[in-house]
């Protein structure tokens, strides 16, 4: 280890889901684990007409939770919206999209039912309220995060969790990308006076200025390391992570091997930009 002293980011306070606001409800999956905390969140978004951002993984248990929930209270869905396509956020959105016959919008088209994708900057009409679409490449190439202005919450997908710190999944996400977003999404929460984070794993937070500064604390320390530890000749991913993640549960190694994959091509210059469309060289 270099000396660094990393910083603590998210919440450990414990975390079942629920009504959060009275437009955001968390329904959370049943599929914990190192890699998605709790589990993953799917949100439900609007108080009449709604859209169900992230229905998770394939389980028919926690799809009929989420239809046996809108039933419950009459809501009527208007579409399903993914934040990014890895499994535990996607891979039950086509079936829980054809059963409530709606489409599914996102910004990978390889995730969408219907004709509407998702784009950088695109308004969402949610009943009587609008949701801001927010291109954020890192975690994934197609990560996207939402703003609800009316409500000032900032929902995250993977960009941001709920505890601890996300990953990099290298080769799709990039650290240039992530720092970047993390950056954008840090500007907006003071432009716009957001007031909370619904993430796509954990609780909410609900000091995001600080969560995000965090967040990009963490990442530069994180890179300073393994800057050091390849300055002294270490140059295997493997091997940095034991060094530079020791101090994490070797559960999560795989992980960190992922995000050490992502800050040594940062550092040698050889990152594909995601940003807005198909990856070009970063530098």
């Amino acid at each position: 280890m270099s000396g660094h002293v990393l910083p603590l980011a998210g919440s450990g306070d414990a975390w079942a889901g629920g009504a959060v606001t009275s437009v955001a409800t968390c329904l959370l999956a049943p599929n914990p684990s190192p890699w998605t905390l709790d589990g993953t969140n799917t949100w439900i978004l609007g108080d009449r007409d709604v859209v169900v951002v992230d229905p998770g993984p394939g389980d028919p248990v926690h799809l009929q939770a989420i239809r046996d929930h809108l039933e419950s209270r009459d809501l009527r869905v208007c579409g399903v919206v993914l934040t990014h396509g890895h499994l535990d956020h996607s891979e039950g959105a086509r079936e829980f999209a054809e059963s409530a016959r709606v489409g599914v919008r996102a910004f990978d088209p390889g995730h969408r039912l219907g004709d509407e994708g998702l784009v950088d900057g695109d308004l969402l009409t949610v009943g009587e309220h609008d949701v801001r679409v927010i291109a954020t490449p890192g975690h994934s190439r197609d990560s996207v995060s939402l703003v609800l202005p009316h409500d000032g919450s900032l929902l995250t997908g993977d960009t941001v969790l709920g505890r601890g710190t996300s990953l990099v999944a290298w080769p799709d996400g990039t650290l240039g990308d992530y720092l970047d977003s993390l950056q954008r999404l840090r500007a907006l929460v003071d432009a716009a006076g957001l007031s909370r984070i619904l993430p796509g794993h954990g609780p909410v937070l609900s000091n995001p200025a600080a969560v995000l500064d965090a967040y990009l604390d963490h990442r530069r320390a994180r890179l300073a390391e393994v800057e050091d530890v390849v300055a002294s000749g270490v140059s295997d991913a493997s091997e940095i992570v034991a060094i530079v993640y020791a101090d994490v549960p070797r559960e999560v190694w795989p992980a960190a091997e992922l995000t050490v994959r992502a800050q040594l091509a940062y550092l040698q210059g050889g990152e594909i930009s995601g940003r807005g469309g198909p990856g070009v060289p970063r530098r």
